[in-house]
């Protein structure tokens, strides 16, 4: 058991009977998450095609359910140190014992296909716009993986600069309270300060990690289109500017 200061860092150890079983343990925490997740985002992509649907709004009421139901919901992509490999690992793994996991990699396959979803949705409200895409500017509302962490590993921001750059989008900047820059496509972005003049001189600002430090209101206000990947802006009365991901409406 782990000691801290002589005193426990948790209240109880679970015991198995390996280190094999342990590992499985943690294989299946990570990847029943991927598979949950990839489950969202598909249904998403779905509710995106449908008429007068809203994924978000289907996963509060299927949230209502007492029993049988884990609450996932649909985003840029995944991120961090473990979900985003555990499924490779255990499929290299079986690989050595003439197993193939065909519906985990499919899973992760989803997920990983999230943020160049996210960036066409992007170069769409740009293509609205009176603008070429090679003068467009893009702003990235977060680089961290999660909200509310300066943890970068595996960030979907990463893949959606990518994407971004490589559609033509002339200029990407980020904007992230817990990160002072971000490396990525071959650049590193400076973290660059929010305020309702710069808000208003890009052309699309992407939601990638809703900190609690982002004020809402204030971007909603100031932003000329926005592609809201976290459902962020849920509460906010009007909508016109906003693109959900994971719904039509």
């Amino acid at each position: 058991m782990a000691f801290l200061a002589n005193n426990k860092i948790i209240d109880h150890v679970y015991i198995v009977s390996n280190c094999k079983i342990a590992e499985l343990e943690k294989l299946l925490e990570n990847i029943f998450r991927s598979v949950n997740i990839a489950l969202v985002n598909e249904l998403a992509l779905l509710c995106e095609r449908m008429d007068n649907i809203d994924m978000w709004e289907g996963i509060e009421a299927a949230s209502t359910k007492p029993f049988g139901f884990m609450k996932f919901t649909p985003g840029p992509g995944i991120g961090g140190h473990c979900i985003p490999i555990d499924p490779y690992y255990l499929s290299w793994l079986a690989r050595a014992y003439d197993f193939e996991t065909r519906f985990i990699t499919l899973s992760a396959n989803t997920n990983e296909s999230m943020p160049y979803h996210v960036a066409t949705k992007v170069i769409r409200c740009i293509a609205e716009q009176p603008i070429a895409l090679k003068d467009a500017i893009v702003l990235i509302l977060g680089a961290a993986f999660k909200p509310n962490v300066k943890d970068t590993r595996h960030s979907p921001a990463e893949p959606i600069i990518e994407h971004l750059l490589e559609m033509g989008v002339g200029t990407v900047e980020v904007t992230d309270p817990w990160v002072d820059e971000y490396p990525a496509a071959g650049q590193v972005f400076p973290s660059v300060p929010i305020s309702d003049d710069m808000l208003a001189s890009y052309n699309c600002t992407v939601v990638v990690t809703n900190h609690a430090d982002f004020d809402v209101e204030q971007i909603a206000r100031q932003s000329v289109r926005i592609v809201d990947t976290r459902n962020m802006f849920r509460d906010v009365a009007d909508r016109d500017k906003i693109v959900l991901l994971g719904s039509s409406m």
